[in-house]
């Protein structure tokens, strides 16, 4: 008979023993969010019901110490100074147990969740909510807290999404409340309208206006600055939220007008996005362009400009920015070089800058910066400019255009909106005015302390009143723009056949001249393949190509292409003959050209003579005694020991026969003995020595 087992069940151990009591109990209380604090008083009250659980299962009231500093802080938030106080505790061995109503209002990611229970499980610390006791230190009970971190997470995991997709529903039907720039208000019943203050509406209206007529936010901002406009601000945050402020332009608020599609009467989602080379663990936003926004709601408010002028302020933004990756021609300022911004390097496909030095060149170092290597071209820019102009000249049809109508109405529009700006400044000051004396005059005399402040205030609005009359003065101090005169208007009647008399008579500034430019031209695509000489291929906005050919200036005559050629031609034009003068012409109208001049110089034929050693007919009959059997007056001369002009005195009275010569001029005497002993016996005696 086999023997029977005997099977014993063994009670659990008692989890809370006389050392966890020795130390205190703490208790962690948070709410996500102050709307919940200020609404969840339920869920505030279980929470705090921890400290009698904790008395109950034997803990003192002093040994119970509660940790409530993370009241409406989220658990995403990275430093959470309660959670942070509890992990300290227990890693000094201080805490015998962790009240929480549940593990969620604990940690919310496993990392953190994790860390607090190795630390209780190397301390010896409990873990209690609402359902119970927990020793991590024992396998089931950790295994069952490791599950509630997960499930806690995953379920904040799944908040997020349903959140998440709401706000992306009510997005999708144009019925999501965001927030509305200054210059837009919310009504209570949702809907958005334009500002009831006037000035403010005057002021946006006066930004937009400048930045269609100047084209760069940068402009913009000079141009307000030098006017001394104040911006409005709607303040939204702090303990003046809501409030309107007038504050100085600035670049951050002029881009932020001129980027946000509100004014535009849009709503658009979508805008800003992670950045493709963010490093890992980093938050780093790109702004996206238009074209890839994911939802776009138009007129949904009232709009300062059209979706079509926001657009191509948004195209022009982009355009004025100088990165040469991106291809963006940059914006148009005052230099002498008509082509910045448009030229690209033929070579690497880069954007080149612009160097001014004696006369500005257009250079290519991309290579150079990024590799070491040689840079691609350093090209003179004025005959590339030039070549280019010309093109455009003949590109351009006859167009009945008003530029300049147009250029001096915006003006004379933007001289009244500021006109406009002033009389409003002066209407709030004067308000303001008048609040802060009638403030003053309805406080008790007795009442100093409040009396000298309101005194204070009406002191300090009398003088801003002041000033605004002062700036009003200042204004109209300054002549407006004058008006077209019948003999331009009729000029720019026909712009396409005016346009290069108006061009070279001053009265187009390089901004404007690049903005034409620009009006047609794309891309100027430059490569040297010699030299002295450049290939232009001009692009224009049809998407049309243009080649051209450049001869700019080069410092060496060897670096002319038909240096051979020009050298033996000078060569045998001088051995027929022909002065340096007439050879320059004969070589200029054939073709050829100086290193630095379009045109063959006579200084240039004389120093390719003389490198080649060879003398001018002028030079060889001067040093000739006979030339053609006959003599020269250089010759003659030195025969019958006489001075030249003794003989030129004989040739003018007719007494000495003499021929000039067909090519230089010169006089040629014949050799004929009678001739010659005449002049010995007419020769006056020599003077002794």
């Amino acid at each position: 008979m086999s023997p029977r087992r005997c099977c014993v069940r063994l009670s659990p151990p008692e989890k809370i023993t006389t050392r966890h009591r020795e130390r205190r109990a703490y208790i962690y209380i948070r709410q996500s969010d102050p709307k919940q604090v200020r609404h969840n008083l339920g869920s505030q009250y279980n929470q705090y019901g921890l400290m009698q659980r904790a008395v109950e299962l034997g803990w003192l009231p002093e040994q119970v110490h509660v940790i409530d500093d993370d009241q409406g802080h989220s658990s995403l938030e990275r430093e959470r100074q309660g959670f942070q106080e509890l992990v300290s505790a227990v890693s000094l061995g201080t805490v015998g147990i962790v009240f929480a109503y549940e593990a969620s209002r604990l940690a919310r990611t496993n990392a953190d969740w994790y860390r607090l229970l190795d630390l209780a499980v190397l301390m010896g610390t409990l873990i209690g909510d609402a359902d119970g006791i927990y020793d991590p230190g024992e396998y089931n009970d950790r295994l069952l807290l490791g599950l509630r971190g997960m499930l806690s997470e995953a379920e904040l995991h799944l908040l997020k999404l349903r959140l998440k997709e709401g706000r992306m529903r009510r997005i999708e039907r144009g019925e999501y409340r965001h927030q509305v720039p200054t210059g837009l208000v919310r009504l209570p019943d949702g809907q958005v309208s334009k500002d009831p203050d006037r000035q403010v509406q005057r002021t946006l209206e006066l930004v937009f206006a400048r930045f269609a007529q100047l084209g760069s936010c940068q402009k913009v901002l000079r141009s307000l600055r030098d006017d001394g406009i104040l911006v409005p601000r709607r303040q939204t945050g702090g303990p003046e939220a809501g409030e309107l402020r007038w504050k100085p332009p600035s670049e951050a608020v002029i881009y932020e007008v001129m980027h946000n599609p509100a004014y535009a009467g849009a709503f658009v989602y979508g805008r800003h996005g992670p950045h493709p080379e963010r490093q890992p663990g980093t938050d780093r936003r790109r702004n996206v362009p238009p074209e890839e926004w994911t939802i776009i709601h138009q007129g949904v408010s009232p709009a300062y400009i059209t979706w079509e002028t926001f657009m191509a302020n948004q195209v022009r933004l982009r355009d004025n920015a100088s990165q040469y990756t991106l291809r963006t021609r940059g914006a148009v300022r005052e230099g002498t070089a008509l082509l910045v911004g448009l030229v690209v390097c033929g070579r690497c496909g880069r954007q080149m800058h612009v160097e001014y030095k004696r006369a500005h060149r257009y250079v290519c170092s991309a290579m150079q910066h990024e590799y070491a290597a040689p840079g691609c071209l350093h090209l003179d820019g004025p005959s590339i400019d030039a070549v280019v102009v010309e093109a455009f000249f003949q590109a351009l049809q006859p167009a009945e255009l008003a530029l300049l109508d147009e250029a001096l109405a915006a003006l004379h529009a933007d001289h009244e909106r500021l006109a406009q700006h002033y009389a409003d400044r002066i209407k709030r000051a004067e308000y303001d005015a008048r609040l802060a004396q009638r403030q003053y005059d309805g406080v008790d005399p007795d009442n100093r302390l409040v009396a000298g402040e309101l005194e204070r205030r009406w002191e300090v609005a009398l003088r801003a009143v002041q000033e605004a009359r002062e700036a009003q003065e200042h204004f109209r101090a300054t002549p407006p723009t004058p008006r077209l005169d019948p003999i331009l208007r009729a000029q720019l009647n026909d712009l396409g056949r005016q346009l290069p008399a108006l061009w070279t008579s001053g009265r187009l500034s390089p901004a404007q001249q690049k903005e034409l430019l620009r009006s047609l031209i794309r891309r100027v695509v430059l490569t040297r393949p010699q030299p002295d000489r450049v290939e232009a291929n001009v692009v224009w906005i049809s998407g049309a190509m243009t080649p051209l050919i450049v001869h700019p200036p080069v410092w060496r005559l060897a670096d002319l292409t038909d240096h051979d050629r020009l050298v033996a031609r000078v060569q045998e034009l001088s051995a027929e003959g022909y002065h340096d003068q007439d050879i320059a012409h004969h070589l200029s109208a054939e073709g050829f050209r100086s290193p630095r001049s379009e045109q063959v110089l006579p200084s240039l034929v004389t120093r390719i003579r003389k490198a080649h050693g060879q003398l001018t007919v002028t030079a060889q009959f001067r040093r000739q005694e006979k030339i053609d059997g006959q003599w020269t007056i250089y010759g003659l001369a030195r025969a019958l020991q006489v001075d030249r002009n003794w003989l030129y005195v004989r040739i003018q009275d007719g007494r000495l026969p003499a021929t000039r010569h067909p090519v230089i001029g010169h006089y040629l005497i014949p050799d004929d003995p009678d001739i010659l002993e005449q002049l010995k016996a007419e020769r006056p005696p020599r003077r002794p020595m």
